[in-house]
C-alpha cells in the first residue's frame, strides 16, 4: 500500500484523539533503528515510549513469539494453566525485591494501576488514596484520576474517583519551598503529614502511589532519603505503598525495578512497558498474604498473561540477564548524562541534567529560569527532519526524555546525541 494511503485510511478511520508524534509510515523496526515505507531510515531514541527496552524485534524475541503462536496463541488465564505465564509469574518473584512473589497480569499500564488501587482498597478496607503532582499513571478511570501532569487529562471527565488526594512529588530542582539537597528538611513529605492531620485520616488511606522515577512529569528522580522516609511513614501507619514501575522497570534505570535504587520495598508494584518487549502485558505483583485478600472472582481479566507476550516476556529477560543490560544501561545512561553535563556548559537553555540508568532527562530553561518549551518543540522537530526520534516531557513539555533500548550500540548512541548537540547549536532563543 502507498505511504499516501496508509496515511490516509488513519486520518479518516482512527481517532483524532491520538495525539501524533510523526506523519511516518513505519514498515520495519530493527535494534534503535526503524524504516519507513519510503525507505528511510531513523534513529529512535524512545523505543516506542520505553517499551522496547532490548530494541526493535530482538531476534531472541521474535523466536519466542513465533514458537509460541505455533502452538497457543489464546485460551485465558481462567480457563487453564499454561507453561508460559506460570513460568513467568516465577520469574517475576525472583527478580522482584523482598517477600513480594504473587502477580495478576493483565494489558496494559494503566490497568496495572487499576487492580492495584482496587486490591489496596480491598485488604485494607480504607477509601484514601494519594498521589503526586506531576505524575502519571495511566488513562482509564481510576488511573486518571490519580494521574495529575496535566489538566487536560481530567477536563470534561469530571467527577473523578472519589477520596483521591495529591501531594507535591520532591522535585529538587524545582523545589516549591524554594530550598536545595543542602538546606532541605523533607518539607514536601510534611505535606504528605499535613493532609493526613487536615484532610484525610491516616487510618481511612488505603496507599500511597509513586513513581520512583517520575515519567511524564519530566524523569525527575526523587531523593533517596525522602523515599525511604515515605516508606516508613506509610508503614506506621498501615498505608499501602504502590510502587507504579510501568515506565522505569525492566533495566531502565540500571536495575531491575527503579526501586532497588532506594533500598526500599513497597507492598505493591506495577509493571508493562518493557516487560514484553512491545506486545501487549502488565502485571501488579505483591505478596501472598496481600494478594490473598482478593477472594476468587474479586478481580479478573480475558487477555491478561497472554500466551504469547508471556512468551516474548520470558525471552526478553534473559536477554536483559545474559547480555548484562544492567550494567550496560548503568554505564551507557552515566555516559550520556556526562555528554548532556557537557552541552550544559555550552548552552545556558539547559538548566538540570538527571537520571537513572538509561532513563535520562534533560530540562530546558528561560534566561529567568522558567520552563522553556520552546527550545524543546525546535530540538524536536529539527532531529526528526535529521531523522532521529526524540520526546518531550514535563508540565511544559521543557524536558526531553531519553529513553534509548537499553542494548542501542556506543556508535548509534554518539550520532544520535551528535544530532541533538548539532540542534542545540542552531537553536536561537526567542
Amino acid at each position: 500500500m502507498l505511504t499516501s494511503e496508509v496515511i490516509e485510511k488513519g486520518r479518516k478511520h482512527i481517532s483524532g484523539v491520538i495525539v501524533r508524534d510523526t506523519e511516518l509510515v513505519v514498515e520495519k523496526g530493527e535494534g534503535s533503528w526503524l524504516y519507513t515505507s519510503e525507505g528511510e531510515r531513523y534513529l529512535d531514541f524512545i523505543a516506542g515510549i520505553a517499551v522496547c527496552n532490548v530494541g526493535h524485534c530482538h531476534p531472541r524475541v521474535v523466536e519466542a513469539a513465533k514458537a509460541q503462536l505455533e502452538r497457543l496463541i489464546h485460551i485465558s488465564i481462567s480457563t487453564a494453566y499454561y507453561e508460559s505465564v506460570s513460568e513467568l509469574a516465577s520469574e517475576l518473584a525472583r527478580l522482584a525485591p523482598g517477600e513480594i512473589d504473587t502477580c495478576f497480569f493483565s494489558n496494559s499500564g494503566a490497568e496495572a494501576v487499576e487492580g492495584a488501587i482496587k486490591l489496596a482498597r480491598y485488604f485494607t478496607k480504607r477509601p484514601g488514596i494519594i498521589g503526586f503532582y506531576g505524575s502519571f499513571h495511566g488513562r482509564t478511570f481510576g488511573a486518571v484520576s490519580l494521574t495529575a501532569s496535566s489538566w487536560k487529562y481530567h477536563s470534561y471527565y469530571e467527577p473523578l474517583l472519589p477520596e483521591v488526594y495529591h501531594v507535591s512529588y520532591p522535585y529538587c530542582y524545582r523545589c516549591p519551598y524554594r530550598l536545595s539537597p543542602a538546606n532541605c528538611d523533607l518539607e514536601c513529605l510534611n505535606e504528605m503529614r499535613t493532609l493526613m492531620r487536615y484532610q484525610v485520616a491516616p487510618d481511612r488511606v488505603a496507599c500511597v502511589i509513586m513513581e520512583p522515577v517520575m515519567g511524564e512529569g519530566g524523569y525527575v528522580v526523587p531523593p533517596a532519603r525522602y523515599v525511604r522516609e515515605l516508606r516508613k511513614l506509610t508503614a506506621d501507619h498501615g498505608i499501602l505503598l504502590i510502587m507504579d514501575e510501568v515506565q522505569s522497570g525492566f533495566g531502565r534505570t540500571g536495575r531491575m525495578f527503579a526501586t532497588e535504587h532506594f533500598q526500599v520495598v513497597p507492598d505493591i508494584m506495577t509493571m508493562a512497558k518493557g516487560i514484553a518487549a512491545g506486545l501487549p502485558l502488565s502485571a501488579l505483583a505483591a505478596p501472598r498474604r496481600i494478594m490473598d485478600a482478593w477472594k476468587p472472582g474479586a478481580h479478573g481479566t480475558t487477555f491478561g498473561g497472554n500466551p504469547v507476550s508471556c512468551a516474548a516476556a520470558l525471552a526478553s529477560l534473559k536477554v536483559i540477564e545474559e547480555e548484562n543490560l544492567l550494567g550496560r544501561a548503568a554505564e551507557m545512561g552515566a555516559y550520556m548524562k556526562s555528554r548532556f553535563e557537557q552541552m550544559k556548559q555550552e548552552h545556558p537553555f539547559i538548566g538540570d541534567v538527571r537520571g537513572l540508568g538509561m532513563m535520562v532527562g534533560v530540562e530546558f530553561v528561560h534566561p529567568d529560569g522558567t520552563p522553556n518549551g520552546d527550545a524543546v518543540t525546535y530540538i524536536t522537530q529539527r532531529c526528526l527532519e535529521k531523522r532521529l526520534i526524540v520526546h518531550p516531557a514535563g508540565d511544559h513539555k521543557h524536558v526531553l526524555r531519553f529513553m534509548t533500548p537499553l542494548n542501542i550500540s556506543r556508535e548509534d548512541l554518539d550520532y544520535g546525541l551528535a544530532i541533538i548537540e548539532e540542534t542545540m547549536r542552531e537553536y536561537r532563543p526567542s
